[in-house]
């Protein structure tokens, strides 16, 4: 009877959450079709319904969602009043007290997203790309100079930096091709410098990409051009390759491609025992039946170790990315009687899946601690529970007579025992369910970007990007001198 009471409790507790484990990757699912669709309108009406997205702890997650939606309708104006929010939400990245509690007490999908990395980044290429088209070079050029910024910034996160993602190599090349845009070429030569210095460090592939050819070419180019002749001959030799020297094109185009769907951010479990080399040890088994030990900090997290001996075993949850677009299709770009092959220049399927690797153990304490407040918090309440209940057990006891007190100290025995256990329950199957992994991204994002540089011809130019078969054409005006422009195929 006592187990059947339980399990029906149980039951009834959960009944509340089993529509509330979608990741955001679902909920969002109707927005993300109508976008791939290039249906923008419907996807405009579908973020703008969408409770989750609109609330205060997704604020940076619905202004980057916008902001790339209007990009994607051709709206310059508006697109960047939706980036320049996220990226004032970015500037202010400061953690309250309340977001580390629910991120303590709950889970991180309750906290404030901050963004990825990478996303960061993202938010200088479409916003460069909207002043340009809005012949705002000046401020295209602050955009250039805030690379630099959050360069700086991402590389002071980590000691360790060689084996990190401190540096983004597509963002300091496109800060190259801003200054250069703005006839600054001192500093465009020191941004392709640095983003070839990245793919030099890492032995010329950089989170999945190659250093372009067109990156080497501009970078010897602008050494030329400022007479840095030492430096064009060190890089010559570092890239095994001779400056190409072409007859001066004043007028030419950077075609940005992005290509296919970001990956989507799932929710992996695992399940941890406790170790055998001291408290602070634990082993975790994934999804996928791989078993490895993990070394944890109590004391690091304000846990008090002596608590850990009597925890055995849980699940946690982390994020994990699935792949939606594997590979690159073939593309090709016709102008003015010639065929270019684009070149890639950011593989964002790589950098996702590798980054997150990369702060596993950081997830998995994170997780770890979460779950051990839990448990402790569940334990405790138990015992409060128990103690109530003996104190009211005990005043009802001294009432009674003589003759009926053993049989009610019995009684109450398993009176104090059951709502010990029930109130246990509760925060057992409160903290089972709460256990969620943080699984938002900015899912708009391409898997690939890739780019060609384009002479153009005076007048009206028709640029054709051939992309499995189905050609997509935009006209370029080729007196404007360095254009920068984007096309979305998926």
């Amino acid at each position: 009877m006592k187990n059947l009471f339980k399990r029906t409790l149980t039951a009834w507790l959960l009944v509340p959450f089993v529509f509330s484990c979608n990741s955001y990757n679902k909920s969002m699912m109707s927005y993300y079709a109508n976008v791939k669709a290039h249906n923008y309108d419907k996807a405009l009406h579908s973020i703008e319904k969408n409770k989750l997205i609109r609330k205060d702890r997704n604020a940076l997650l619905y202004n980057m969602e916008m902001g790339k939606l209007y990009f994607l309708k051709n709206d310059a104006e508006k697109s960047n009043l939706y980036l320049n929010r996220a990226d004032g939400i970015v500037e202010n990245n400061s953690k309250s007290f309340k977001d580390i509690a629910l991120g303590n007490l709950l889970n991180p999908m309750k906290q404030t997203y901050r963004g990825e990395d990478f996303e960061q980044f993202m938010l200088h290429y479409y916003k460069a790309l909207n002043y340009t088209k809005l012949g705002q070079i000046d401020e295209a050029v602050v955009e250039a100079r805030r690379i630099t910024l959050s360069a700086n910034t991402q590389n002071d996160k980590f000691t360790n930096k060689e084996n990190r993602y401190s540096k983004d190599a597509f963002a300091l090349n496109l800060q190259g091709m801003i200054y250069e845009m703005a006839g600054d070429v001192n500093n465009a030569f020191i941004a392709y410098r640095n983003a070839a210095d990245i793919y030099l460090k890492a032995s010329n592939n950089y989170y999945g990409v190659k250093m372009p050819q067109q990156l080497q070419q501009d970078l010897l180019r602008t050494a030329t051009a400022m007479g840095f002749n030492g430096e064009e001959k060190r890089y010559e030799k570092l890239f095994n390759v001779g400056y190409i020297e072409t007859k001066t094109v004043k007028n030419e185009l950077i075609l940005f491609i992005e290509e296919g769907e970001a990956p989507v951010k799932e929710e992996k479990n695992f399940i941890v025992t406790a170790g055998s080399n001291g408290v602070n040890s634990f082993n975790y088994v994934d999804a996928d039946g791989r078993n490895a030990n993990f070394n944890f900090n109590a004391n690091a997290y304000g846990i008090n170790e002596d608590k850990l001996t009597s925890l055995r075993a849980f699940r946690l949850s982390l994020p994990s990315y699935k792949l939606q677009y594997q590979q690159q299709a073939g593309i090709t770009v016709n102008a003015n009687g010639l065929q270019y092959t684009p070149q890639l220049a950011q593989n964002f399927n790589s950098i996702a899946v590798n980054v997150l690797k990369e702060r596993f153990v950081t997830e998995m304490a994170n997780a770890l601690a979460r779950q051990l407040t839990k448990k402790l918090i569940e334990k405790g309440t138990q015992a409060l529970a128990e103690s109530v209940a003996k104190n009211n057990t005990q005043k009802q006891t001294l009432d009674s007579s003589e003759t009926t007190k053993e049989k009610q100290k019995k009684e109450n025995k398993q009176k104090v025992e059951m709502v010990g256990e029930v109130a246990g329950l509760v925060m057992n199957v409160f903290n089972t369910v709460s256990e969620k992994a943080d699984t938002r991204n900015w899912q708009s994002l391409p898997a690939f970007v890739s780019y060609i540089r384009v002479p153009l011809q005076k007048g009206e130019n028709v640029i054709t990007v051939n992309y499995n078969g189905e050609p997509i054409s935009l006209k370029v005006n080729g007196g404007k001198g360095l254009q920068l422009k984007a096309v979305v195929v998926n």
